[in-house]
């Protein structure tokens, strides 16, 4: 459970009031004088995510009022437990359901602190579960988010290939799915070379990690980018570029984030998972610009590019995930620097070939306050993608669209799938805001949940 909520009341409780901008004159009108003075005189506005303690007559604190954007507000939340007091806190009687939900959500993942080499600098205030809020999918999506962030937050010294494994073996092992990891040399003999090519200058093998969970219901594939650590290969990257590298499996933290969300949901689906995991390494054995490489497909790739690795490992993992014609085929993947100059760093790319797919996506992001934002698989540019040599490029030439042209290689490998969905992402946070610290960050994780879960129920008629 998460532990910055409890189900332990108290009459030491302090009461949180949300209020927009619009709804605090009104709300002022009907309190004390003094408190109408207090609130005044500090420069209250209920400006979302700004707060107002009150004081009780003896000194104390005796309400929190929180500026909030709408009533079902999230990350005006987000910022409480490690601003407020130290203590107990409990919602306002008036907040409905939905935006205590909401509210429930902001709160624990404002409690999150990436704590494995350093304690934290203060604990978090708790709060009180509010009345009528589902507390399983809360803790669901703030598990899954925190699951995230760690894994992406984690050094690749002390999360290479290996390590990798072992989570997706720790979270399969708790929903008894099968876990099964193809690895180094065993990945030629079950053809998946291009995951065997970006990875074998490095000391930790590359591998497939396969996870397989659920015998009934629609196939739902998960594909996650892997890339525990990039140098850029021969085609090295500066220092500045390199540095954050070690988010470079951030896909992969995604798709196991939401595998374990479905899991835990039990929704009524058949799960595949698979991460292709490995480090671009600089080794004497490492692939080289210009080499030529065959894919598990078939299809000849000439490398234009060995920093352009990503798309490498998913082709024969996207290929593979494809053989089974499943009805929604995801891939999450820190990709290119070109999505993140297109959106920035906070809003994900998403690709699709199916247009009803891709609203209904873009519908639940909105929803749950999840952003994504769609760029076009333009088939103009595939051009930009043509070698002389083999039938295709890892690069276009010149950058330009980079985004839309891995989107666009990638989908070269998906022929099967009933629908596609690619999530270019950058998996980070370079700024600190309420309930998103500095650091590793699921972005799109609990939109791509509520599509899939809406898929599940309407196959099976809405139950569970």
């Amino acid at each position: 459970m998460l532990r910055h909520l409890t189900t332990r009341a108290g009459k030491d409780a302090v009461t949180i009031t949300p209020l927009t901008e619009a709804e605090l004159e009104p709300w002022l009108a009907a309190q004390p004088a003094a408190t109408r003075r207090w609130v005044e005189r500090i420069g209250f506005a209920a400006r979302p995510g700004k707060t107002a303690l009150l004081p009780d007559a003896e000194g104390g604190l005796s309400r929190v009022l929180l500026g909030v954007e709408t009533g079902e507000d999230l990350w005006s939340y987000g910022g409480l437990p490690g601003s407020l007091p130290l203590g107990r806190y409990r919602l306002d009687e008036a907040v409905t359901a939905a935006a205590a939900g909401r509210a429930a959500l902001g709160w624990a993942l404002g409690g999150y602190a990436f704590t494995r080499y350093k304690k934290p600098e203060r604990d978090f205030a708790v709060l009180v579960w509010p009345e009528g809020v589902d507390k399983a999918a809360v803790t669901r999506a703030a598990e899954a988010t925190f699951l995230v962030r760690d894994l992406v937050n984690t050094p690749a010294e002390d999360l290479g290939p290996p390590q990798l494994a072992e989570a997706v073996k720790t979270v399969g092992g708790k929903y008894d799915a099968k876990v099964t990891v193809t690895t180094g040399a065993a990945l030629l003999e079950h053809n998946y070379p291009t995951i065997h090519t970006v990875g074998r200058a490095a000391e930790r093998a590359p591998r497939l990690i396969d996870l397989r969970w659920g015998s009934k219901g629609p196939r739902v594939t998960l594909v996650g980018k892997g890339v525990c650590f990039d140098s850029g290969g021969l085609d090295l990257k500066s220092a500045a570029g390199m540095k954050l590298m070690k988010k470079d499996m951030g896909g992969a933290a995604h798709v196991l984030g939401l595998a374990q969300m479905i899991m835990a949901a039990k929704l009524p689906l058949r799960l595949r998972l698979l991460i292709p995991a490995v480090e671009n390494s600089v080794a004497g054995n490492a692939f080289r610009p210009l080499d030529v490489i065959k894919t598990r497909q078939g299809l000849t790739v000439e490398i234009g590019n060995t920093d352009a690795e990503g798309r490498l490992i998913l082709c024969d993992a996207l290929t593979e995930a494809d053989r089974e014609e499943p009805e929604l085929l995801v891939d999450f993947a820190t990709l290119t620097g070109a999505a993140r100059v297109a959106l920035g760093s906070e809003l994900p790319a998403l690709f699709c070939n199916d247009d009803v797919t891709a609203a209904a996506a873009l519908d639940h992001g909105l929803a749950v306050q999840d952003p994504l934002w769609r760029l076009p698989l333009h088939a103009p540019y595939k051009p930009l993608l043509d070698s002389k040599v083999a039938d295709l490029n890892n690069v276009s030439e010149g950058g330009y669209g980079g985004a839309i042209t891995a989107a666009l290689f990638l989908e070269t490998f998906v022929a099967k799938a009933k629908a596609w969905i690619h999530i270019d992402v950058m998996a980070w946070n370079l700024s600190a805001k309420p309930g998103r610290p500095v650091g590793g960050e699921a972005m799109g994780l609990r939109a791509l949940y509520g599509l899939i879960q809406e898929l599940a129920e309407s196959s099976t008629g809405g139950g569970r």
